[in-house]
């Protein structure tokens, strides 16, 4: 059952919240919807945004400036929260990139953070169902996207699942997890030591073993600080889908950080990719 405790007129639709206790994560799970103005009449096909580190469902509704073109396209906008919340949920409070805001949109197996941390299937199983349950979507008419570690969420998400999402895109994100700091680290925690558990949360390594899209949208700045300090490795994903012929648009964009300034110049761009993808 879910709740809903906000709804905010937009572009002549509504951004609501809700709130819902989750069977994956064994807590209280907040999530929002845009829903644009066709759905006051008829469903619609749904555009999921998987958001970065130390983020809630609250900065892409808020930051990105999506609305405007889910409403113009009328797709409805599906934010989830970047990880379980709640006093009784595991967490490392000295680090921003492990625990509370830092799920990985992975499956944990290692305690303490096996009860709660299982992202994966909250993204893809138990939140779609729930909401094509109770909202006006088109069942199984997504597609998904996010930024930095939601990024790497969309496109394990999307190479994992290729039958479910009909598009897929990503600004900055982390391509290659198994090879950065920051993937190194929280891999380790949430799946322990053994290394090829890890690369079926790697897009990199899902193309390497041979999983597949229609095509892959990214963008990535050049000034991104984190692109500088080897924590994204686009090159590595270009490489991959090189050698296993996956068809990927990577547009690298001059001056451009890792910020939702960076997201709102270009999410225009993303939307109106997706509505091709979803159109029926």
């Amino acid at each position: 059952m879910m709740k809903q405790i906000e709804s905010i007129k937009e572009f002549g639709g509504y951004l609501n919240r809700y709130t819902h206790d989750s069977d994956c994560c064994h807590c209280e799970m907040i999530f929002s919807v845009y829903l644009p103005p066709q759905a006051l009449k008829t469903k619609v096909p749904a555009l999921y945004w998987l958001s970065g580190l130390t983020c809630t469902d609250d900065n892409a509704r808020t930051k990105a400036g999506m609305q405007r073109y889910a409403a113009q396209h009328g797709i409805a906008l599906i934010f989830p929260d970047t990880s379980p919340r709640g006093v009784n949920v595991a967490d490392n409070s000295d680090r921003y990139d492990l625990g509370k805001g830092a799920g990985f949109y992975v499956n944990s197996i290692i305690n303490p953070w096996q009860k709660h941390y299982q992202m994966y299937d909250y993204v893809t199983k138990e939140l779609p169902a729930l909401i094509e349950l109770n909202l006006p979507l088109l069942p199984g008419i997504k597609s998904i996207s996010g930024h930095s570690m939601g990024g790497h969420g969309a496109l394990i998400c999307a190479l994992k699942n290729p039958q479910s999402y009909r598009s897929v895109s990503a600004f900055s994100p982390i391509c290659n997890p198994t090879e950065s700091d920051w993937g190194k680290d929280c891999f380790s925690a949430y799946l322990g030591d053994d290394q090829t558990t890890w690369q079926a949360y790697d897009a990199t390594c899902l193309i390497e073993s041979g999983s597949k899209v229609n095509e892959i949208l990214i963008d990535q700045g050049i000034a991104d600080e984190f692109y500088d300090d080897g924590q994204l490795l686009p090159e590595n994903l270009i490489e991959a889908c090189k050698q296993n012929g996956q068809k990927i648009n990577l547009r690298m964009q001059e001056g451009y950080d890792h910020s939702y300034h960076f997201i709102a110049s270009f999410i225009g761009e993303h939307i109106a990719y997706h509505t091709e993808a979803l159109k029926i």
